[in-house]
């Protein structure tokens, strides 16, 4: 069990805390007065990482103004609030809880850069209060979550973003609407790519939390009566730990699905979904066959969402990505070394493809001949991260939500994506699969992929980087069938159960019809 000190969680602190009052409210406009100079408050709720994008691009909209932050880990909130002083002129108001803040008048965004387990509550709180909301993606660590954000969003009245900046890019833009045009003919799959190298997070430990850290406020929703913070660094890998966060499928995935989705113009769920995946390879970086890793994520991972008419495949490859012999990935973007991250839509007269860089695109003909480039030049369209921030101000001023890139519907559907893919991987990880056996159920399944093709290329990466899946055996989850409609799983308990989770007393994240 991590070591948990007096002052990070006693008797007092947790009752003191648990007894915060919430007090909401909710109103019909945030302008901060009458007068058209005044600006719009932000509170930035955590600071590392993508908190830091946050304080920067709301900073840098005129019509804005840092006026708090939230962080449970002091050292951080004390350096981010020099850093607003500092670039301002002005210090932040500093809060270690959340909750805390809910009642000011002077704040009327929220803005959230959490781990993943925190994402829901905090922009359900924040709308019953009524605040606008700006999350990151994934907006949920469970499908129930996100439904609820775009329950809470509709009954509040709220403006709620997604940070999914590529829908702001001029470049992506462009590409989708020429997809969608036909400019490479019928389209009926889209393939996501992780391949982003992702090294081990250390081994099983017992790891002492962070003297700086409130871990009973970090854990927030969790369950608490067993901490697992498991992991040598405690910030940011926590991703790799399915308890708080969502793997890559739901770290990196959510931007490409999201725009899989998108060019696909699929605003709806899929209806069944098949994963094979395992968490391997680092026994073998290690040379040592006893080695656990930390995390409990699929470090690689390939899941198929059949939509009926059309598909998305996400591949998710955590393990050595140089010199890879993926030919046709090699020529769409241009190199066989290094991280390959975008999106390939296949066309019945060409490729289009998101990528290599976020903002950017490219078409290519059916011989895989470059013929057109779609991009955002961040020297005349803007800065992607700002520009897709104050498309959320203009939207908050406006109070007209169909003008954001990214409302909590895009997020919920986006980020349910990998969540299906995941729960398909749980439900099913116990049972290792033979290359036969693997081979047998995507054959079974239906899909608009070659989908013997994708996983004689996941193997034969797998043995690239020194993993035998003969006797290394990923795990190959059975076919979910999913209603988009009820977001239930059809005669399947154990994934039902995994729509929501267990959530500690105080923390509940509200269900849809109770927000």
């Amino acid at each position: 069990m991590a070591r948990i000190t007096r002052r990070q969680f006693s008797l007092t602190s947790a009752a003191s805390i648990a007894g915060l009052s919430i007090g909401v409210h909710s109103s019909n406009s945030v302008k901060a007065s009458d007068s058209p100079n005044e600006k719009l408050g932000v509170v930035v709720v955590g600071l590392n990482s993508r908190g830091r994008s946050h304080v920067a691009g709301f900073g840098n909209d005129k019509r804005c103004e840092i006026r708090a932050i939230v962080d449970i880990d002091s050292k951080v909130a004390e350096r981010a609030a020099a850093d607003i002083a500092r670039r301002h002129g002005k210090s932040p108001t500093v809060y270690s809880d959340f909750r805390e803040m809910l009642n000011s008048d002077d704040l009327q965004i929220v803005t959230a850069a959490t781990p993943n387990h925190w994402h829901a509550l905090m922009g359900v709180w924040a709308m019953q209060a009524g605040k606008d909301v700006y999350i990151e993606k994934p907006i949920s660590h469970n499908i129930m979550e996100g439904r609820s954000l775009v329950e809470a969003a509709k009954r509040h009245q709220r403006m709620f973003q997604t940070g999914t900046q590529c829908r702001s890019s001029k470049g992506v833009i462009e590409l989708v609407d020429f997809v969608q045009s036909g400019g490479i003919g019928e389209v009926k799959l889209a393939r996501g790519l992780c391949y982003k190298r992702r090294k081990s997070i250390g081994p099983l430990g017992d790891y002492a939390i962070p003297e700086n850290v409130d871990f009973n406020l970090w854990s927030g929703p969790t369950t608490y009566t067993d901490p697992k913070v498991t992991r040598q660094q405690f910030h940011y890998d926590w991703h790799w730990q399915r308890h708080y966060g969502n793997g890559d499928s739901g770290n990196q995935g959510p931007h490409q699905t999201d725009v899989a989705r998108w060019g696909l113009g699929l605003e709806r769920h899929p209806q069944s979904v098949l994963t094979y995946a395992g968490r391997l390879g680092y026994q073998a970086e290690r040379k040592d066959p006893s080695y656990v890793d930390a995390g409990d994520t699929a470090n690689t991972q390939v899941s198929i969402y059949n939509y009926g008419d059309k598909t998305i495949v996400f591949e998710t490859r955590g393990l050595g990505v140089d010199n890879s012999a993926d030919e046709e990935i090699n020529k769409l973007f241009g190199s066989n070394r290094g991280n390959r991250i975008g999106v390939i839509f296949y066309g019945s007269e060409g490729y289009a493809i998101q990528g290599p860089r976020y903002e950017n695109g490219a078409l290519f003909d059916k011989n895989m001949k470059l013929v057109r480039e779609f991009k955002h030049d961040v020297a005349v369209d803007g800065d992607l991260n700002d520009v897709h921030m104050s498309n959320f101000v203009d939207s908050v001023i406006s109070r007209d939500p169909s003008t954001l890139h990214a409302d909590a519907t895009c997020g919920h559907l986006s980020a349910s994506i990998a969540h299906l893919g995941n729960i398909a991987y749980y439900v099913g990880q116990d049972e290792k699969a033979s290359p036969e056996e693997l081979q047998k159920a995507v054959e079974a399944f239906q899909s608009s992929d070659d989908d013997l093709a994708t996983l004689n290329r996941t193997l034969q990466h797998l043995r690239d980087n020194g993993v035998k899946p003969e006797s290394e055996r990923l795990s190959l989850g059975p076919t979910l069938r999913f209603d988009p409609e009820s977001e239930t799983f059809a005669d399947n308990d154990a994934a039902n159960a995994m729509l929501t989770r267990d959530y500690r007393d105080g923390f509940e994240v509200p269900k849809p019809a109770d927000v």
